[in-house]
């Protein structure tokens, strides 16, 4: 594995520090809870080693959602990230070829180049809609292919498949003997009606989700992955095993509180992020100096500039942030150029989103 920093990591609030930021929209999810505001208090819990694969009312809450899956086709993982590894490494060797779209969470590119797996990049243009395009992704495969990598609501620019589309990418993967990767982890974000799981769609499809974007509580580090196909199940335990054992007791306690209360925690925060696509939406129709796809699902959008700023894209982010406080995902975060940039809405506050948007018109003129 060669490991590299990813530059979303590097140029995180966290690592910048939250105090030099007053109006953060490069968040990716809904804002931080307490343990108070789901009025939640810990239990004497022992602090034991616990079901490798998850606690099973966890994972029963889990396969819910998806109509013909198990408890048993549930492994509980170390946030989506850990999910995300397990898969790549479970999968992927310097032997094999993986088929990515572009722009993505940078773990689903950098995970693969560590292992030195060959990848076609399947590129989702802003002039298509961000469209994904099963020609391409068809015409892309090979005899090594081993996996398919798509997300959904898609990050960094919220457009999500549509039914025909996931279907499509199920048929690629079963035709041609390969899996297919759905990273769902914005899935209870849709503004419309959610997709299916992926995994009740097929063996061939594996699903990956967390509590982290959704329900803000990133901190407990708990996500999943599913699949039907039991021999697929025992590799990624295995896998997780090695690298885990098992996950935390008191993360797994509180996400099965969360899952338990999923429809009364996830309606206000629905109805909110819709309230804020709206307030973004009438900005990007009044700021003649960007242009969006609109995002029907997640909590962000990648917009991108139509004039260069004044001093060029650098200037730009320095000037938003020295001057104004405010910071945003630039480009380069998803390997695109840095006239895009992720722009946030779910994470700050109703005002400071206000406040962050006044910001980067204001930046943008110099």
């Amino acid at each position: 594995m060669r490991y590299v920093r990813m530059p979303i990591e590097v140029e995180s609030p966290e690592e910048y520090g939250y105090a030099r930021i007053r109006y953060n929209l490069s968040e990716s999810s809904v804002a931080d809870r307490k343990l108070s505001d789901l009025g939640l208090i810990v239990p004497d819990l022992t602090l034991l080693y616990g079901e490798h694969r998850g606690r099973p009312r966890l994972r029963q809450l889990i396969a819910a959602e998806g109509p013909g899956l198990s408890a048993d086709d549930v492994l509980v993982t170390t946030g989506a990230a850990g999910a995300l590894f397990i898969i790549a490494t479970a999968l992927l060797s310097p032997a094999d070829h993986l088929v990515v779209i572009r722009p993505n969470y940078a773990t689903n590119l950098e995970t693969p180049r560590a292992i030195g797996c060959a990848m076609s990049l399947i590129e989702l243009s802003f002039d298509e809609g961000f469209r994904l395009n099963l020609d391409q992704v068809a015409a892309a495969l090979t005899p090594k292919t081993r996996l398919i990598s798509v997300t959904c609501p898609h990050n960094p620019t919220g457009v999500m498949l549509s039914v025909a589309e996931l279907s499509g990418l199920v048929a690629l993967a079963e035709r041609h003997g390969c899996r297919l990767l759905v990273d769902e982890t914005y899935r209870d974000l849709s503004f419309e009606r959610a997709l299916p799981l992926a995994a009740s769609m097929s063996e061939r499809a594996i699903s990956v989700a967390s509590l982290s974007k959704a329900y803000g509580v990133p901190g407990i580090r708990t996500g999943w992955v599913i699949t039907r196909d039991p021999s697929l199940q025992e590799l990624f335990l295995a896998a997780h095993e090695q690298m885990n054992i098992c996950g935390s007791v008191i993360d797994e306690w509180i996400a099965e509180q969360v899952l338990e209360r999923r429809a009364d925690l996830l309606a206000p925060i629905l109805a909110e992020m819709r309230r804020r696509l709206g307030v973004v939406s009438a900005w990007i129709e009044r700021e003649d100096r960007l242009e969006w796809v609109k995002p029907s699902g997640g909590v962000v959008c990648f917009p991108r500039m139509t004039v260069e700023p004044p001093g060029g894209t650098e200037a730009f982010y320095r000037r938003l942030l020295e001057a104004h406080g405010a910071y945003v995902g630039p480009g380069h975060w998803f390997e695109q150029p840095d006239h895009y940039f992720r722009l946030g809405y779910g994470w700050p506050t109703a005002e400071e989103l206000e406040a962050g948007l006044a910001a980067i018109s204001s930046a943008l003129r110099g």
